[in-house]
């Protein structure tokens, strides 16, 4: 299944909140969505979720227009917004049950769905807690459930791991990693981007309503971040052995930037393109009786590739 957003444009007022922007992503794979705070990505999810209409252009789900049969395309769409409406005398299992109800699902069929939710989202032991008082972790399991329980297709993600714990975004992450294995295309928007690259196949990065990047992740840190960056670990790691290790590598052909990092680390640039002159560089350094107990490739992250393509504007 293919979400495809063709030139979206949605206007409030004199704010421009989408400037006839295009994309899309697919099954089995979890994109992305990225900008600062009014850059237009929970406009987008509404619109895609059915909850907006656009201005000027469409969404398409497997070819169905957004706009123009809605009714069509909501049972293939689960939407997870950022917070879960607050519900002061309705248990969890009461509300998976109510939103069964809603999409048609009956006798039996209904009960299996609430049960295979409950359990997948490991609502289980708490299916007769009020909403009010679960954590905010909870709150979201709960609210990924919702989305789950007519099986949809796609799934789209508004801001879903804000306010968690680090327990419950590992949690919550391996949840969405195990739905992209079960064919579904997901749309994730996070602030945490060191998150979302761990997690995510590609991304898109909008800014005042306009993509400025989208792409596989491997493709765009390529075309962003033209140069690697390693970091090196000595034995004997004094402030005078690093420092001279800085002055070799600040001779060094090739090398860019040799930088002090965490005290005892040492990080140096090199090009894409002259990523063969690696071994030969710590040949050198052994040859200078550099004790070097570890080296590594420093993974460029989707931070690296927001910081340098964004400018921090908003409408």
């Amino acid at each position: 299944m293919k979400v495809e957003v063709k030139n979206l444009r949605k206007v409030f007022g004199r704010t421009v909140a989408l400037d006839g922007i295009s994309f899309w992503f697919e099954s089995g794979k979890i994109f992305g969505f990225v900008g600062p705070n009014g850059a237009g990505k929970t406009t987008t999810m509404r619109i895609i979720a059915t909850l907006d209409e656009p201005t000027d252009g469409d969404v398409f789900i497997d070819g169905i227009s957004v706009w123009e049969y809605p009714e069509k395309v909501r049972p293939l769409i689960g939407f997870v917004p950022d917070t879960l409406p607050a519900h002061d005398d309705i248990t969890v299992h009461e509300y998976l049950d109510f939103y069964a109800r809603a999409y048609g699902l009956k006798g039996k069929y209904r009960k299996q769905a609430v049960e295979t939710i409950e359990e997948f989202t490991n609502l289980t032991s708490i299916r007769n807690k009020t909403l009010k008082a679960l954590s905010k972790g909870m709150k979201q399991r709960v609210s990924l459930g919702r989305a789950l329980i007519h099986n949809p297709q796609v799934l789209v993600l508004d801001k879903p791991t804000a306010g968690l714990d680090p327990r419950a975004r590992i949690e919550f992450r391996e949840l969405l990693k195990l739905l992209a294995k079960q064919n579904k295309a997901i749309l994730i928007s996070s602030h945490i981007l060191t998150e979302l690259t761990e997690i995510c196949d590609g991304a898109i990065i909008i800014e005042r309503g306009k993509i400025l990047e989208m792409g596989i992740m491997e493709e765009l840190l390529r075309k962003t971040t033209p140069r690697q960056t390693f970091a090196i670990v000595l034995f004997n790691h004094d402030n005078m052995e690093i420092n001279r290790l800085i002055r070799e590598l600040l001779q060094t052909p090739l090398v860019e930037n040799p930088r002090i990092v965490a005290d005892h680390e040492v990080h140096f640039d090199i090009q894409l393109g002259n990523m063969n002159s690696v071994p030969t560089i710590l040949s050198t350094l052994a040859a200078k009786n550099f004790q070097i107990v570890e080296i590594r490739r420093c993974k460029a992250d989707l931070e690296d590739v927001f910081m340098k393509i964004t400018k921090g504007e908003v409408q």
